[in-house]
Formats: structure tokens, C-alpha cells, sequence
């Protein structure tokens, strides 16, 4: 799985057009092929910077991503927008295996230990 993160500074005028433009931006990806989720957020410190966050099943995904129409309307209006420079962020998520086979990503030795709800969540690998 592939994760971005990507933090977008928004010139004060002209945050009612960029939530429009992003939130069309994110319902055409969301529609994608390899899409897991889309979704842009505002920064609770400062409303003029809005936050993505996306989840693709694939490198592939992401890179057919790049080359939809949206993304090319979306990349022609964005700088009419932006009040800085894009921070971006990409991350890859791997599932690792045990030597006995056993998912890594979700066993946790010490499950007696944890209450029952903890004890059910998945342990993240770094």
C-alpha cells in the first residue's frame, strides 16, 4: 500500500475555491482504480492550510494516478490557489512475515496482558 501525505498553504481569498477544486479532486480519485481513501483536510492551526491524505493498493495506482484528467485540471488551477510551496510526503506499507509464516502485522505476544479492545488492534512494523 502506498500512502501521501501532502500539506497545501492557501491563499486566504481563495480558500472557498479550493475546497471546491479539492473536494472534486478527491471524489474523481476516489473512483479510481487502486483508490483505498482521498480525502483533504484542514489544518486545525491554520485554516488557510489544507491537508491530503491517500491510500493506493499500488505504485502503479498512484502512477496511473498521475495521469488522469483530473489530476491534470486539478494541476492547472493549483497554482491560482496556493500561497506556498506543497509539502509532500510518499509511504510505502509492506506486509511482513514471520520465519514461521505467522503475519507479523498482526500478532502481538503480550495479549493477555492488553485490554480485550487492544488486544485485537494490529501492531504497525516501521
Amino acid at each position: 500500500m502506498i500512502i501521501v501525505h501532502g500539506q497545501f498553504p492557501i491563499l486566504k481569498d481563495q480558500k472557498e475555491r479550493a475546497h471546491k477544486l479539492m473536494q472534486e479532486m478527491a471524489a474523481a480519485s476516489r473512483l479510481e482504480t487502486g483508490c483505498v481513501s482521498y480525502e483533504f483536510y484542514a489544518a486545525l492551526t491554520n485554516p488557510c492550510k489544507l491537508l491530503l491524505f491517500q491510500e493506493w493498493e499500488s505504485v502503479e495506482a498512484l502512477q496511473d494516478h498521475f495521469e488522469t484528467t483530473h489530476m491534470e485540471i486539478f494541476l492547472t488551477h493549483l497554482p491560482e490557489i496556493l500561497a506556498g510551496e506543497i509539502v509532500t510526503r510518499r509511504y510505502e506499507v509492506r506486509h511482513q512475515a514471520s520465519a514461521s509464516g505467522e503475519d507479523e502485522a498482526f500478532k502481538d505476544e503480550s495479549e493477555e496482558a492488553k485490554p480485550e479492545s487492544a488486544a485485537t488492534q494490529p501492531k504497525i512494523i516501521h
